[in-house]
């Protein structure tokens, strides 16, 4: 185990150098430059800018100082926000995603494993195909779209909610919902499937024959074996919740983090960009890193490659 672990991690950190390199070159190819929207600036400032922000170094220089920030997790003024570092703008915004990611977190696997269980025992049945549509369109439809509609039918129509904002729990729910539903609908599909796969196995045939009840059997036997899809999906899943949540929070007017990776793109804040985009890779390579994890606990059967035997 712990020479996998550490192998893993020796992956991460390749995977880390290789998004910071993919990074900072992108943003440099790109035309333009930071203060190119500010029409007002005499080139004498501009100029001193450049010179403050590093900016008339060569690229191989710059690259070299990136790289030795990312590492000290230094991420650099911001080049648009006067007096406000990129570190402190995680800091502010990203307590308010990981709330908001961790409440659409639990309601698509919560609801999601729900779903699936209930259709798979029901197989060919309403509530199987009740569930089963409400997979699909959970999937098909985007979640600024979900989240647009919820706007205006549960919080304009009816206000049973407030539209937008981030004033308590309540003002959670919406934007939880719109980020949660497509995931939902995917892990209800993926917990159906594994579900009717094994409730035609072996052990669940001699547990029916034994006189076990049928909710007995889903939690003591196939619920377990039947949730290593799911974990499978956990990874995908963070990093859906993730950058799902940017648009979300533009909609619903949560400032969070993927307010300020989105203003800072339009802005061509290089700090603010290549800052968010290395603390969310973090999150999400170490996101899968534990699922990977989850695996030997969940089904013990299974031998992490690289780990003792």
């Amino acid at each position: 185990m712990i020479k996998y672990i550490l192998k893993r991690l020796m992956y991460i950190l390749l995977a880390l150098f290789v998004i910071v390199t993919a990074t900072f070159f992108l943003l440099r190819l790109a035309p333009g430059n930071p203060f190119a929207s500010e029409r007002n600036f005499p080139p004498q400032i501009e100029e001193k800018l450049n010179e403050t922000y590093g900016l008339n170094n060569p690229w191989y220089i710059q690259y070299k100082d990136y790289l030795i920030d990312a590492a000290t997790f230094d991420f650099g003024e911001s080049m648009k926000y006067k007096a406000r570092s990129t570190n402190d703008m995680i800091a502010e915004g990203f307590p308010v995603s990981l709330t908001l990611g961790i409440e659409a977190m639990l309601l698509a696997i919560g609801f999601g494993v729900l779903i699936g269980v209930v259709a798979a025992l029901y197989h060919n049945r309403f509530p199987d195909y009740l569930a089963t549509t409400f997979a699909v369109l959970g999937i098909s439809v985007p979640s600024f779209i979900l989240a647009g509609l919820m706007q205006y039918f549960l919080a304009y129509k009816l206000q049973l909610f407030p539209i937008s904002g981030w004033q308590g729990f309540s003002y959670s729910i919406l934007p939880a919902l719109a980020i949660a539903l497509s995931h939902m609908g995917f892990i209800a599909k993926l917990t159906r499937s594994s579900m009717l796969e094994q409730n035609n196995s072996d052990y669940v045939k001699m547990a029916r024959a034994k006189g076990i009840g049928k909710w007995t059997v889903v939690f003591r036997h196939t619920l377990r074996n039947a949730l290593l899809p799911v974990v499978t999906y956990l990874g995908p899943l963070t990093a859906g919740v993730v950058t799902g949540s940017f648009i979300v929070e533009q909609i619903f007017a949560v400032p969070g983090l993927g307010k300020h990776f989105v203003q800072s793109i339009t802005n061509r804040d290089y700090t603010v960009v290549m800052g968010t985009t290395v603390f969310y890779s973090i999150i999400l390579l170490f996101a899968v890193f534990i699922v990977d994890i989850l695996y030997s606990v969940i089904d013990p059967r299974i031998k992490l490659k690289g780990a003792k035997k």
